[in-house]
């Protein structure tokens, strides 16, 4: 009878002990998949309202802006602006309209020349959203070279593949009519190859001033020559100067140096409205332009007016169908 208690006592305990071990996966995998919920949630929260925006090259003013812009714009979960640093505003068309995770671009208007022939629908597929600042062109040459016609047959630095400069600059120096030999190294050893004489003239499209040439020491001699603004860059250029308030150590007093600026703009990718995407873009540029945005960015100069733009959708198109989908009870 002892022996049957304690047989039956031992058959509860393994019993129990089965039971234990039998609900300690359960609660594991139900664990698990309550953690999996909380990162999926967390996931698609942060997601949700996330605007990747591609900027440019880490030394120039294009990613500065953008980190300026996301600044001004994010609020919490509601809006979230990813600034992106890229290969620069002529390769960030190709992102616009090819990269995943980009939603948003800033971009010079005149790149937008390259796309024609390759994406005829380029019309329709990036919308203008709004001008930003002008990125002068500075041609900086050695004493001996006196006007553009002496940079002929010359070497001319034009900074590396996917720069603003090395886009924008041969096809100015094209429209000028001067066939130069064209070079893409960075700037700051184009530079020193240049103070040596190995290099005539180098060519900067960015805003002023630059810190090379108004810090920079240089010899007698060293200057910018003048681009006069003319039809040949109507389409898409602008006229401005660089002033002795930029350059005084390059730029005598009184005197002003005519050259032309390519406009910078805001872009987005024309997403479906049906898409989640375009929602996040439509939020965005609703953020962008909602009467109460603390647009501390717009100190930059925003008064240029960019050739060609109305080509693009404006604006204001995706602020109406923004209100269309809101009234159609679209989420």
């Amino acid at each position: 009878m002892v022996f049957c208690t304690r047989l039956a006592a031992i058959l509860m305990m393994f019993l129990a002990f089965a039971d234990a071990a039998t609900a300690q996966p359960r609660r594991s995998t139900d664990l698990l998949r309550a953690q999996s919920r909380a990162e999926t949630d967390m996931r698609d929260r942060v997601n949700a309202w996330t605007v990747g925006l591609a900027g440019g090259l880490l030394e120039g003013a294009p990613i500065r802006f953008a980190s300026e812009i996301a600044r001004a714009v994010n609020d919490g979960d509601d809006i979230h602006v990813l600034p992106i640093v890229t290969r620069g505003p002529t390769e960030n068309v190709n992102d616009l309209l090819y990269l995943k995770g980009v939603d948003a671009a800033i971009i010079n208007s005149d790149a937008l020349e390259e796309y024609k022939s390759q994406v005829p629908q380029i019309q329709q597929r990036i919308a203008g959203i709004l001008n930003l600042f002008p990125s002068e062109l500075h041609v900086f040459v050695r004493p001996e070279i006196r006007t553009l016609a002496d940079l002929a047959g010359k070497k001319v630095n034009f900074n590396t593949q996917g720069t603003a400069a090395a886009y924008s600059g041969p096809l100015i120096f094209s429209r000028l009519g001067i066939t130069v030999e064209k070079m893409f190294i960075p700037h700051p050893a184009a530079l020193e190859q240049m103070k040596r004489g190995e290099i005539d003239g180098v060519v900067f499209v960015t805003s002023k001033p630059v810190d090379a040439f108004a810090k920079g020491k240089w010899e007698d001699g060293f200057k910018f020559l003048p681009v006069e603004f003319g039809p040949k860059f109507a389409d898409y250029y602008l006229p401005t100067s660089l002033d002795p308030a930029d350059y005084p150590n390059l730029i005598a007093k009184e005197e002003r140096i005519a050259t032309i600026s390519v406009p910078t703009v805001l872009a987005t990718f024309n997403w479906h409205p049906d898409s989640p995407r375009y929602r996040r873009v439509a939020r965005f540029v609703d953020r962008l332009f909602s009467p109460g945005f603390d647009a501390k960015w717009k100190d930059v100069n925003l008064s240029a007016a960019a050739p060609g733009l109305e080509r693009f959708q404006a604006a204001q198109d995706w602020l109406d169908r923004s209100a269309a989908t809101k009234q159609s009870g679209r989420p």
